[in-house]
């Protein structure tokens, strides 16, 4: 029987320390930097009042409550059906759905734009046959964040509806609850903790959304103009340059912050949390 060896663990130990180390400080070091370019910065804290940024903030809090809230209506059903179904072809329908999360955004706006757009597979008959157009307005953000951000929902929402035991569904059902009545009472309970972290992730990439926005809605200042892109505008622009920008991220970043703190605690500390 061989020993174990208290050099190897003290080299493990230090091995460890030291990675995880490094990836705290990889980390901490940007966060770090926006807060000492605000202190060092007086514009970066005038600039946060301007109204400016105040439209981009509330649009991109309107906006990318709304597409959550639409992920939550559209993506439940769908969610649940594929965590209780197996059917041919399943894989190639959970593929579609993951599909938005690894395209570039930038993929998924022109793909929009071929789809809805003036000249796209439903835009154009919708325009001509009604004068509805999508491009460059708010409606065009909140579809555009929604293609990106719900994938998010849906595979937290299915990974919570798979924990849950099919046969609690069952008993009820013998104990004459119908289907809607044991979904609400038995299945979302059970399901909550992964249904509340796929509602942040969810919720934070539609917020941090940028290139499906740009190119399918446009930067249109209090119309279409949310917070990423409002970074990006005032990269380009002399007047603001990096301390515009550090104050639209150090709001993006305090908005995401308190939104992450509040979901953390209401969320039930189990062991299904997918917060823990």
């Amino acid at each position: 029987m061989q020993l174990r060896s208290p050099r190897a663990d003290i080299v493990a130990l230090a091995l460890l320390v030291g990675l995880g180390g490094i990836f705290a400080v990889y980390f901490i070091l940007p966060f770090a930097g926006l807060g000492e370019r605000a202190i060092s910065d007086g514009r970066v804290w005038e600039l946060t009042r301007s109204s400016e940024v105040r439209a981009a903030l509330v649009l991109s809090l309107w906006t990318s409550v709304l597409a959550t809230l639409l992920a939550i209506v559209l993506g439940t059903p769908i969610a649940y059906w594929l965590s209780r179904s197996s059917f041919p072809g399943r894989s190639i329908v959970d593929a579609l759905i993951d599909l938005p999360i690894v395209l570039p955004p930038t993929v998924a706006g022109v793909a929009l734009l071929t789809a809805f757009g003036t000249r796209g597979l439903v835009g154009e008959p919708l325009d001509e046959l009604t004068g509805i157009r999508f491009t460059f307005t708010s409606t065009a953000v909140v579809m555009a964040q929604l293609l990106v951000a719900a994938p998010f929902y849906v595979r937290a929402a299915r990974a919570g509806f798979t924990s849950v035991d099919p046969q609690l569904e069952r008993v009820a059902y013998t104990l004459g609850a119908s289907r809607v009545e044991t979904f609400v009472r038995i299945t979302l309970p059970q399901a909550r903790a992964a249904l509340t972290a796929g509602i942040v992730l969810c919720w934070a990439r539609a917020m941090g959304e940028l290139g499906a926005t740009l190119i399918f809605a446009g930067s249109l200042e209090g119309k279409t103009r949310t917070m990423p892109l409002a970074i990006v505008d005032a990269f380009e622009r002399t007047s603001l340059g990096l301390s515009g920008a550090v104050s639209l991220s150090i709001i993006l970043l305090v908005v995401a912050a308190v939104v992450l703190v509040f979901f953390r605690a209401v969320t039930p500390d189990d062991r299904g949390s997918a917060w823990r």
